[in-house]
């Protein structure tokens, strides 16, 4: 490959990232973190704060502080994001029960979504230094910590419910990196700016933002939502309210966040107003080929379809009335998930304990799996509203 340039100006990256479809970058070093990052990340581990990830371990909160260990060649690392805020898509008030799936997973799935978008840039990269590069193209899933990497790259800073915020776009931002083995001017880390604001802390339906900066993520509704298998905590599901998959709450009251600016992403649009705000009826109603058949491609895959049903009866039950009692009725007798029926007796129990006590009972005499039989032992017990 003929030569053409050995170095790149930051504003030329900048014109060749938006070619590329990433509107935002920031560019900061490869360098190790330090023990810095390291200390705060053993001690969320030893708190209890990271419970529900047994992946991450200290050993890997350790190789995850120096992007090197990754990349050995890494010089700079230019963090790019997509912003994806659309306030024309809104809750319709159509008089059908729905649910709440996160921003973020309207549309296409981001990994991908990025992961294309960084190879264009890297190939557009390239063509300019006239040259092979070296580089890693990570996506949230590799053992480096994003928004850290986001954070000193200037790209935007942390805000106190944990995500990176950014200059005119807040929190509703897809991030990813480019590491590469060529030196960069780098930017300049923002400064944190949400002052004494604690808007996203006292918003949180679980309290899962225990204080400034720190999130326990076992209480968190995203966790509970997407990463969790099995049953969630019968403490926790009130207050989940309607979320079928992650929870924007901390986000929507960020006041960084409600002035971002409006996108049109077509990428991230949903393909309907259900992708968006599912029908809970026509959650519950599916069978695992039709959960595949609708939201394949998308970040809802990730809560596979036991996890999106399951969230489906809770909301149900947070929301619901006796009118819904029918479906759940048919969920406890019928469905072939233990996990799916046990949510079923408690949502039951949930719209109106007293009402249900009688079908929870015949469920009882035909139900054989020990989980199913302590959930409706629990709600039969449970005391009247």
């Amino acid at each position: 490959m003929r030569v053409i340039n050995r170095t790149i100006e930051r504003e030329r990256l900048s014109e060749l990232a938006e070619q590329a479809g990433l509107s935002i970058t920031g560019v900061g070093p490869a360098d190790s973190f330090g023990d810095g990052l390291a200390d705060v990340l053993v001690s969320r581990i030893r708190n209890g704060h990271l419970d529900g990830f047994p992946w991450f371990t200290e050993d890997r909160a350790l190789f995850s502080t120096d992007p090197r260990n990754l990349h050995p060649t890494a010089r700079s690392i230019i963090s790019v994001g997509v912003p994806y805020w659309m306030p024309d898509i809104q809750h319709p008030n159509d008089g059908v029960l729905r649910g709440r799936i996160s921003r973020y997973a309207w549309g296409r799935d981001y990994h991908k979504t990025i992961k294309q978008r960084m190879k264009h840039l890297h190939q557009l990269l390239e063509d300019e230094l006239g040259r092979s590069i070296e580089a890693r193209l990570l996506v949230d899933t590799a053992r480096v910590v994003d928004r850290a990497i986001a954070a000193r790259s200037g790209l935007g800073w942390y805000g106190k419910n944990t995500m990176i915020l950014v200059p005119r776009r807040g929190s509703w931002v897809m991030l990813g990196e480019l590491v590469v083995d060529f030196d960069l001017q780098h930017d300049i880390p923002l400064k944190p700016k949400c002052g004494q604001c604690t808007r996203c802390l006292d918003i949180c339906p679980t309290g899962a933002l225990v204080d400034d900066y720190t999130l326990h993520t076992p209480s968190c509704i995203s966790f509970l939502t997407i990463e969790l298998r099995g049953t969630i905590p019968r403490e926790i599901r009130e207050q989940m309210g309607d979320w079928v998959f992650g929870c924007d709450m901390c986000q929507e009251i960020c006041p960084y966040t409600n002035a971002a600016y409006a996108e049109d992403e077509p990428t991230f649009r949903p393909k309907s107003i259900d992708h968006a705000f599912p029908p809970l009826h026509w959650i519950i109603s599916m069978d695992e080929e039709e959960f595949r058949a609708e939201f394949s491609g998308t970040a809802v895959m990730r809560a596979k379809w036991e996890g999106m049903v399951r969230n489906a009866v809770v909301a149900l039950g947070n929301t619901g009335s006796p009118d819904d009692l029918d479906v759940l009725e048919r969920v406890l007798s019928t469905h072939s998930s233990p996990i799916v029926r046990g949510h079923a007796a408690w949502a039951s129990a949930r719209i109106d304990r007293d009402l249900v006590r009688p079908l929870l009972k015949r469920s009882h005499e035909r139900e054989t799996d020990p989980h199913v039989l302590e959930e409706i032992e629990t709600a039969i017990k449970a005391p009247s509203a």
